[in-house]
């Protein structure tokens, strides 16, 4: 068993933690960024902000001192909001060892730099130290629901599958199930390609157009999808798996999804700021990515038309209506 860290006390951070504490045997610290959140997690043992309604063990400590949580630790899992995961692995990586595994959790690329997440860990350094061994925790997965025990399939990938496959032995827990895979790429893209499509999806549901309309969003936004991948390096068969598809369809499709949430709002004629503010402080990561996902998409020379239209959405400078007719008139293509 392991000494586990989890970098972050948001509700996917607080679900892994539940998951892997359900398994026993583990030491399980979940750092926050909030001393007020950790505090309460360890006087009330709920994650009252985040993830109210389960309770959270005694085998899980709570803080937030960044250098207690990851210093002693031989997993830590990063679980923070894609735009803020630099920031906070700037403050922690002078507190890694280079025995440690890093497992990103963290779906999205960031502003500006068009980076996966770990490109952007992999390019912050203290002095000549080296950075712990790298992975990537992605697939179909609704927090609530794996803090509730349900049957759960995910991927880890790490370019060496004697990584993956001990990281796959680590983390795998009572309703978690983990497979392997080494394509970092890949399951990466997939993992954060989809938030973008599923506010496409959620527009259309918004607007009251009908299942054939969201499946075809599925369908079409898979490919593109693949597309960017494939243009970066990643596997096409990847993105057929559980971290692209898999995660696709869910977020597309599940009530508890965020990213559909704030499509739906959109597809209904709301207020980008508005729908956010709803959320409750919970992050929907789409729409940070999108215009990320159109700035790598526009370096590889990739064509991404579902991407396109959302981003005018949430720019306002298309309105749902006339995005989903733009989709709807483009020149015919082969399959």
């Amino acid at each position: 068993m392991s000494r586990i860290a989890i970098v972050g006390s948001g509700s996917w951070g607080t679900a892994l933690a539940l998951a892997l504490a359900r398994r026993g045997g583990h030491s399980i610290v979940l750092w926050s960024h909030s001393a007020a959140v950790a505090e309460t997690i360890e006087r009330e043992r709920e994650n009252l902000a985040y993830l109210p309604g389960y309770r959270i063990s005694e085998q899980i400590a709570a803080t937030a001192d960044l250098a207690s949580a990851v210093g002693d630790a031989e997993i830590v899992i990063l679980a923070v909001p894609a735009q803020h995961l630099r920031h906070t692995f700037q403050k922690m990586v002078a507190f890694l060892h280079p025995s440690q595994s890093l497992v990103s959790a963290t779906k999205g690329i960031e502003d500006a730099s068009f980076l996966r997440m770990t490109e952007v860990i992999s390019g912050i350094t203290v002095a000549e130290v080296p950075l712990p061994s790298l992975a990537v925790l992605s697939g179909p997965s609704f927090a609530q629901e794996v803090a509730a025990g349900f049957p759960t399939a995910v991927t880890v990938a790490a370019a060496s599958n004697r990584l993956a496959s001990w990281l796959q032995e680590e983390l795998s827990a009572p309703g978690l199930r983990l497979y392997t895979n080494e394509d970092l790429i890949g399951v990466e893209l997939g993992g954060a390609l989809k938030n973008v499509i599923a506010i496409a999806a959620g527009t259309a549901t918004g607007l009251g157009l009908g299942h054939n309309s969201v499946a075809a969003i599925v369908t079409r936004g898979i490919a593109e999808m693949t597309r960017l991948a494939v243009a970066c390096g990643g596997r096409r068969e990847t993105l057929a798996g559980l971290s692209g598809l898999g995660d696709l369809v869910l977020t597309c499709t599940g009530p508890l999804s965020r990213n559909r949430q704030v499509g739906i709002g959109l597809g209904r004629g709301g207020k980008l700021p508005e729908i956010l503010e709803q959320l409750g402080g919970k992050v929907a990561e789409g729409v940070r990515t999108t215009s990320a996902t159109l700035g790598l998409a526009l370096r590889r020379d990739v064509e991404m038309p579902i991407t396109a239209q959302v981003a005018g959405i949430l720019n306002r400078e298309t309105s749902p209506q006339n995005a989903i007719r733009a989709l709807m008139t483009r020149p015919g293509r082969d399959e």
